[in-house]
C-alpha cells in the first residue's frame, strides 16, 4: 500500500513538472509573439488586448457556469482588484522593454522577482528571511547587475523597464500569497482581466486622441496584418491557458520542487529568440544568468527545507 502511495505521488510530482514546463513554453511564446508584435501596434495596445480578451474569455466562461458578471464583480475585493493592476503595469513595462532587448535579457532579468518577493516579504508579510536567503538576495542582485551592466557602452535603459515589471510581478505574487484559497479562479481571472483593461483603456484612448507614445497602429502593409492581428487576438487566451496549468502543476508538485523548473524558461527564450529573431547573448548575460540560477536555487533549497523537517 505504502508503494502505491509513494508511486502516486511520484507521478503526481512529475505531471505537475510537466505541466510546469509546457505553461513556461507558453508564456515565452507570448513574449516572443508580443516582441513580433511590437513591429506591427504599439506596446499599448499589444498590453490592452491580453487583458481585454482575457476578461472576454472569463466573462463566456462564467456564463457557461451560469454565472453573472455582476456576481463575478462583486466578488472582486480590493486586494483582487490591485492585483490585477500590479499585473497589468507589469506587462506594459515588458511589452515596452522587449521591444528594445532581446528575449533572453528581458527574461533574465525578470527573473530577479524571486529575490524582490523575498525582500517584500521580510518587511510587508513579516515573514523570517534567514542568512541563506539573504545570501540569494546577494546573489540574485550580482546576477542582475552583470546581465544589465550599468555605467557600460552596453547598457540599455530598456532594462529598467524589465526591472520595473519584475518588482511589480513580486508585488502581484505577495498579494496572490495574502489571499491564496480565499476565492475561486474565476473570480481571480475575471478581476485580473477587468483591472488590466480599465487601467489601460483610458491610457489608449488618450495615446490614441493625442498621439501620445507613438502610433497605436505602426505598420503601414494592409497585406501583413493577418498573422499579427490573429496573434494579437490570441495573446489573452495563451495567458489564461498558461496560468491555469501553473495553478494545475502546484496543486500536483510542492513549490519547492517546481521552483527550479521556472529557468527552464531562460532557455525556451534565448531558443526563440535565436530562431525567430537571430539573438545571440553574449557572454555576460550568462554569466549573469548563472547567478540568478544559484540564487533561485538557494531559495528553493531554503523552501524545502522546512517542508523537510
Amino acid at each position: 500500500m505504502a508503494s502505491v502511495t509513494t508511486a502516486a505521488r511520484a507521478d503526481n510530482v512529475l505531471h505537475g513538472v510537466l505541466l510546469m514546463m509546457f505553461g513556461l513554453l507558453i508564456l515565452s511564446s507570448i513574449d516572443g509573439a508580443v516582441k513580433f508584435l511590437s513591429e506591427f501596434f504599439s506596446p499599448l495596445t499589444v498590453s490592452f488586448f491580453r487583458f481585454a480578451v482575457q476578461l472576454l474569455i472569463v466573462m463566456a466562461i462564467a456564463l457557461f457556469h451560469k454565472r453573472s458578471w455582476r456576481s463575478l464583480l462583486q466578488e472582486t475585493t480590493l486586494l483582487l482588484f490591485c492585483r490585477g493592476l500590479l499585473l497589468a503595469l507589469g506587462s506594459v513595462f515588458s511589452v515596452f522593454g522587449l521591444k528594445y532587448l532581446s528575449l533572453t535579457d528581458a527574461a533574465a532579468i525578470f527573473f530577479f522577482h524571486p529575490v524582490i518577493l523575498v525582500v517584500l516579504s521580510g518587511v510587508f508579510l513579516k515573514e523570517k528571511v534567514g542568512r541563506l536567503r539573504w545570501l540569494a538576495v546577494l546573489v540574485g542582485f550580482v546576477g542582475v547587475l552583470v546581465i544589465m551592466q550599468p555605467g557600460t557602452e552596453v547598457f540599455q535603459p530598456a532594462s529598467l523597464l524589465l526591472l520595473a515589471a519584475a518588482f511589480t510581478f513580486a508585488c502581484f505574487l505577495m498579494l496572490t500569497r495574502k489571499i491564496s484559497g480565499e476565492t475561486s479562479q474565476l473570480t481571480i481571472q475575471f478581476a485580473t482581466g477587468f483591472a488590466g483593461a480599465l487601467l489601460i483603456l483610458p491610457i489608449i484612448v488618450y495615446a490614441w486622441l493625442t498621439g501620445f507614445g507613438g502610433d497605436l497602429i505602426v505598420a503601414g502593409q494592409k497585406a501583413s496584418f493577418t498573422l499579427p492581428t490573429v496573434l494579437l487576438c490570441c495573446l489573452g487566451c495563451a495567458g489564461l491557458i498558461a496560468h491555469v496549468l501553473l495553478v494545475k502543476a502546484l496543486e500536483k508538485a510542492p513549490a519547492s520542487v517546481l521552483a527550479p523548473i521556472n529557468y527552464v524558461e531562460i532557455i525556451y527564450s534565448t531558443t526563440i529568440g535565436y530562431l525567430i529573431f537571430n539573438e545571440i547573448p553574449n557572454d555576460f548575460v550568462w554569466y549573469g544568468v548563472g547567478l540568478l540560477v544559484c540564487s533561485g536555487l538557494i531559495l528553493a533549497h531554503t523552501e524545502r527545507r522546512p517542508a523537510a523537517s
